[in-house]
């Protein structure tokens, strides 16, 4: 297989990793992280699980919860933040945005000994837990996105709640299925057993508030660019993943890409 993997497109073997020819450069600094990924991840995916159960407990219409980034992909460092993503009720994506974020500089501050880089670095608190990727339910059938790049986002996430939606997607979408078949087989080792429950009443988070919730949420957003603006390696490492996002990005007429 790793002759095969070799022979196709430009593909090559560096450092026990299948790279194309732009990434070989980078073959050291991604087998460093890789090979010290578990130093610290389980520590971590402890912590996310305690996080999504808090989470879920004050905001109901949160349905379910991945482990995104690079703790799910293998290539986690301590000054690395924690992805999430969500699949909320429809009407509550910035309600859910503003939820993990007001959550997460509170379970920030009892962790202000964390290592930072340019992305995590905060004036108050690191950057911990990142709501990377937020979808309504209504955005699931089908996905407006069913190429290679979605389909490889659900294989290397990992989900810790709602694992039901979390197939029911990959069921509903069998295009996906085209680009990494092994998603049919994917498990879910690390769902919190016994699954967290709503603990806050539905009515308190009307969909009416979702208004609100984007304002908030886009001067929190515009405020964080603000903070990064002498980190040119920061703010283009975000416009990346942003891009790879849409169109599911939040905040795209915010005056940032």
């Amino acid at each position: 297989m790793r002759r095969a993997a070799s022979a196709s497109r430009d593909l090559a073997i560096v450092h026990d990793l299948v790279l194309d020819s732009e990434r070989v450069a980078q073959a050291e600094r991604i087998s460093d992280r890789a090979s010290g990924h578990g130093v610290h991840a389980g520590d971590y995916i402890a912590m996310t699980q305690r996080f999504v159960r808090a989470l879920v407990a004050c905001a109901p219409f949160i349905r379910s919860v991945w482990i995104a980034g690079s703790l799910a992909s293998g290539g986690f460092r301590e000054s690395d933040d924690v992805d999430l993503n969500l699949v909320v009720d429809d009407g509550h994506r910035h309600l859910a945005y503003v939820a993990v974020n007001a959550l997460g500089v509170l379970h920030a501050l009892g962790h202000r000994s964390k290592p930072v880089d340019d992305l995590t670095r905060r004036p108050v608190a690191p950057r911990l837990m990142t709501a990377n990727l937020i979808l309504e339910r209504s955005q699931l059938t089908p996905l407006a996105r069913q190429d290679e790049g979605m389909a490889f986002e659900l294989l290397v996430s990992e989900p810790v709640f709602g694992v039901d939606l979390f197939r029911e997607i990959v069921d509903r979408n069998p295009a996906l299925l085209d680009h990494f078949p092994q998603l049919a087989e994917k498990g879910a080792p690390l769902a919190i057993e016994p699954a967290p429950r709503a603990q806050a009443p539905r009515w308190l988070y009307p969909a009416a508030l979702d208004g609100a919730a984007r304002a908030v949420g886009q001067m929190a957003w515009r405020y964080m660019q603000w903070t990064r603006r002498h980190r040119p390696d920061a703010l283009a490492r975000v416009a990346f993943v942003r891009e790879t996002m849409r169109p599911y990005t939040l905040f795209d007429d915010a005056g940032v890409t």
